[in-house]
Order: structure tokens, then sequence, then C-alpha cells
């Protein structure tokens, strides 16, 4: 039994996707959030300036007795991970191959797509790593640059004509190619899964890079005897590198709960 956190971090509320998952497969866990709110979005970073940022929002993390952490941003993890991996000692979960496990086991066509950042996108790793699973898939990159800033400012609601037109501009070219399971590479683009479904159709399946990566947290945890009490409920603490206002009141609606005054502004730099 370890009752140490996780902690967990993304360039801003995209993480928030994982969060929620966690919650739901690993309630007991204590969880510490970062989110890099001043520099998001990452997609549009070199990889230098990406690796550099990881460091960072890991050196913070390990400020805190941390037993685990998760990485929930898909360019972190397409572009830094390995690095991460080699430069700590303690266990360091990416989104990208659990996320291609399970698009390979949804696929029926095996035409799978993938929506990412530009960094993402750029890296190959979701392409891959999909290739290196299954030789024979076919696989459909996207970049998709506009959807972070625009869910950082809270355009992710069904109904929200600047969003669905981006959507729609940026989706309807990939669904044409036939593909019946989509990757949503970058953990903000789950708050978007109305809005996707709605252009992409009920004959495409999605798959939550958030979600999967929580999953195999938890096999990892398992696996190393680092699981927590079962019977006791976790906690989240919230940090930020920019104004908390901003991530509260977007991070309520998504959670479903009140975190006002609850998540603290840090100094990034510093670390």
């Amino acid at each position: 039994m370890d009752m140490r956190p996780i902690g967990v971090f993304d360039s801003g509320l995209g993480g928030l996707t994982a969060v929620r998952s966690l919650r739901q497969i690993l309630p007991e866990e204590d969880l510490i959030y970062f989110g890099d709110t001043a520099r998001v979005p990452y997609g549009g970073r070199s990889k230098e300036t990406l690796l550099k940022y990881a460091r960072q929002d890991v050196r913070f993390l390990r400020s805190f007795d941390l037993k685990a952490i998760l990485i929930a941003c898909g360019t972190v993890s397409t572009t830094s991970l390995d690095t991460l991996q080699r430069e700590n000692d303690l266990p360091i979960v990416g989104v990208v191959e659990p996320t291609c496990r399970r698009a390979l086991l949804v696929t029926k066509n095996k035409k799978v797509g993938m929506i990412a950042t530009l960094a993402s996108v750029r890296s190959g790793a979701y392409e891959a790593t999909l290739r290196r699973l299954d030789p024979e898939v076919e696989v459909q990159c996207l970049p998709c640059p506009l959807f972070v800033p625009l869910v950082e400012n809270g355009r992710f609601r069904p109904g929200d004509v600047v969003i669905e037109t981006v959507a729609r501009e940026y989706l309807e070219p990939l669904k044409a190619t036939g593909i019946d399971t989509l990757i949503l590479g970058c953990t903000h683009y789950p708050l978007l899964t109305d809005i996707i479904s709605a252009v992409m159709g009920p004959e495409v399946t999605l798959v939550s890079a958030g979600e999967e990566s929580a999953f195999e947290l938890k096999r990892m945890l398992k696996a190393n005897g680092l699981r927590t009490d079962e019977s006791r409920r976790g906690e989240a603490e919230f940090y930020v590198s920019d104004r908390p206002e901003d991530f509260e009141r977007i991070a309520s609606v998504f959670l479903q709960e009140d975190l006002r005054h609850t998540a603290r502004r840090i100094d990034i730099d510093q670390y």
C-alpha cells in the first residue's frame, strides 16, 4: 500500500479529462494537478522548448513526494516521454501507446484517424506506434491547431458556432477517408466529444487519450504494488501558472464541482 499522490500535468485545461478518468478508475488515489496555463498551447512549440517546459513541469510536481506521474498531454507524450522516463526514478506514463492499443482493439476496417496538435502530428509518434502494433493499419493523422485555444477560452459547448464551424472544416475531409475509429490525441479534445461526434457520425468510434492512459496507470500501479487503500476517497490539488480564476471557472463546469478558490498559482520559471 502506497499513500503518496499521483502527479498529473498538461499545458492547460486538457489534462482535466485525465483527472476525470482517474477519479472514476482510481477514486481512492490523491492527485496533484499542474496546468501550465501561462504557456498554453504547447502544440506549436519546438521540440527543444517542449522538453524544457516538460522538465520544469516535472520538477514542480516532484517538489511533492509522488509515486508516479501521468503526462496528460499528447504533445509532451509524443516529443519528450522517453527523455523524462530516463531522467526520473519514478514511473511516468504517457498517453500514446495505451491509446493506440485501444484504437486497434476497436477498429473493424483497420482505418484509424488521429487528431492532435501540430507538434504531435509532426513527431509521428502515434502513427509509428499504431504501425508497430499492427503493420496493416491505415492511419490518417490531422493537426487541429485551433482546438486547444478555443477550449481554453471556453468554446467547447454544442451550439457554439465558432467551434462547430472549425470542427466541420477540420473533420469532414477526415471522415471522407472512411475511418471507423478516431483517436483524440490531445487531452483537450475530449471536451469536444459531442461536437466531434456530431461531425464524424455514429459509425466512427472516438478513443480518448486521457481515459486510456488512466487505465494504463492503474495497471502499472497494481503491477508495482503502488495502490493505496481502496476503501478511501482520494483528494485533488490544482496548481496553475496563470490566473487561477480562469482555470477554476471552466474546470468547475467540466469536473461538475465547485473549484472556486481552490487552485493555486505557482511561478513555473523557478523550476
